[in-house]
C-alpha cells in the first residue's frame, strides 16, 4: 500500500457519508429485537473497554434488551474491525473504535483484509482524551520551551517511547520532531505499560500518553508532566499548558473513540443508535464514569463523525508520509 493516500481518502470521503445514508437491508421496525454486540478490538481493562461497557449498560437499560461487549484484540485492532466489516449490516454487531482504526492503521498495514474507507458507516463520535507530553524527571527541563531547547542541543540522543509502530503516541513524537524542528528517535513497545514503565525508569526519556495511564506517575514525582497535546488545559493538570500555548499553534494529538456499524447498515438503525447514544451521554452517571477514565464525553452527528474522520485521515497520511514511515506487512 502507497503511504500517500491523501486522493484515495479524499475520494472515500464521499463513500464513508454514502454509507449511512443508504442501505441495501430492510430496517428492522423493532431495532433492537435481539441483543446487540459491540466488538472492541482490544482486550479487557483499557480505556476502550470501559467506554464500551459504560455506553453498553446504558443501551440496555434503555432498550431492555442485552448489550455484550465482546473484546477480539490481535493485530494493532485489526482482528476484531475486520470482523465487524464482514458482519451482517443489521445494527446487532458494531465496533468501538478507537482513532487510529480508522484513520492510521489503513496507512500503515498492506495486508488488511477489508478497505477501511468503505468497510463502515461511522454512526457517532462517543469521547476524547489528549495526549500529554511527560518526561522522566532526569531530563533537564521544566516547561516545554526549555525541553525543545534542550532536545535541540542534543539531535538523536532524546528517545520517546510509544505502544507500537503507528500508534498515537508514535506519531505525535513524529509531529513533534516536525514541528518543533527536533531530532527524537522513536522505541516502540509491545503495549502501554512496558512503555510508560520504562519511561518512568528512565530507561528512555519521554513519551506522548494519556492522561489517566501517566496521571499516577505525575502526582507521585515520577514523571513530568510539560505540555498538554490537545486543545485545552486540562483540569487534572491546570498548571500544565498546552502545546498551542507553549508557541506551536494548531498542535493537537488527541485520542478519540467512536463507534462504527457495518456498511450499509439501514440508515434508520444507524439514526436511532445516534440518537440513543447521544442521550445517554447526557446522563451525570456516564459523564462522570468517562471523567473517571479520563475521557470527556463527546457525541456527534453521524455527518460530522464521517468528516473527522475524514479530516483525520488526510492529517495522518501528511504526517506519515513525511515522517517516512514504512508499511508494516
Amino acid at each position: 500500500m502507497k503511504l500517500s493516500l491523501i486522493p484515495r481518502l479524499a475520494a472515500a470521503a464521499g463513500v464513508i457519508v454514502a454509507a449511512v445514508s443508504g442501505g441495501a437491508h430492510a430496517a428492522d421496525t423493532a431495532y433492537p429485537s435481539k441483543p446487540v454486540t459491540i466488538i472492541v478490538p482490544f482486550g479487557a481493562g483499557g480505556v476502550a473497554d470501559a467506554i464500551a461497557r459504560i455506553v453498553g449498560q446504558k443501551l440496555n437499560e434503555a432498550w431492555n434488551v442485552p448489550v455484550i461487549v465482546e473484546n477480539r484484540p490481535g493485530a494493532s485492532g485489526n482482528l476484531g474491525m475486520g470482523q465487524v466489516a464482514r458482519a451482517a449490516p443489521d445494527g446487532y454487531t458494531l465496533a468501538l473504535a478507537p482513532a487510529g482504526n480508522l484513520t492510521v492503521n489503513p496507512l500503515l498495514y498492506t495486508n488488511l483484509n477489508f478497505d477501511t474507507a468503505r468497510a463502515f458507516a461511522p454512526v457517532t463520535l462517543l469521547a476524547t482524551s489528549p495526549n500529554i507530553l511527560v518526561v522522566n524527571p532526569s531530563v533537564p527541563a521544566k516547561d516545554f520551551k526549555s525541553f525543545v531547547e534542550y532536545a535541540k542541543s542534543k539531535p538523536g540522543n532524546l528517545n520517546f517511547a510509544s505502544p507500537g509502530a503507528g500508534s498515537g503516541a508514535h506519531l505525535a513524537g513524529e509531529l513533534l520532531n516536525q514541528v518543533a524542528g527536533v531530532k527524537t528517535v522513536h522505541i516502540p513497545y509491545n503495549g502501554m505499560a512496558p512503555a510508560v514503565t520504562d519511561v518512568v525508569a528512565g530507561n528512555v526519556q519521554m513519551m506522548f500518553a494519556g492522561v489517566s495511564t501517566v496521571l499516577p506517575f505525575i502526582r507521585g514525582g515520577k514523571l513530568n508532566a510539560l505540555a498538554i497535546a490537545g486543545p485545552k488545559r486540562l483540569p487534572q493538570l491546570p498548571d500544565v499548558p498546552t502545546v498551542a500555548e507553549s508557541g506551536y499553534p494548531g498542535f493537537d494529538v488527541t485520542s478519540w473513540y467512536g463507534l462504527v456499524a457495518p456498511a450499509k447498515t439501514p440508515p434508520e438503525v444507524v439514526a436511532k443508535l445516534q440518537r440513543d447514544i447521544a442521550a445517554a451521554l447526557k446522563d451525570p452517571a456516564v459523564r462522570r464514569k468517562f471523567e473517571d477514565q479520563g475521557v470527556d464525553p463527546a457525541n456527534t452527528t453521524t455527518p460530522e463523525f464521517a468528516a473527522m474522520i475524514h479530516d483525520e485521515s488526510r492529517k495522518w497520511a501528511d504526517i506519515v508520509k513525511t515522517a517516512g514511515i514504512k508499511p508494516i506487512q
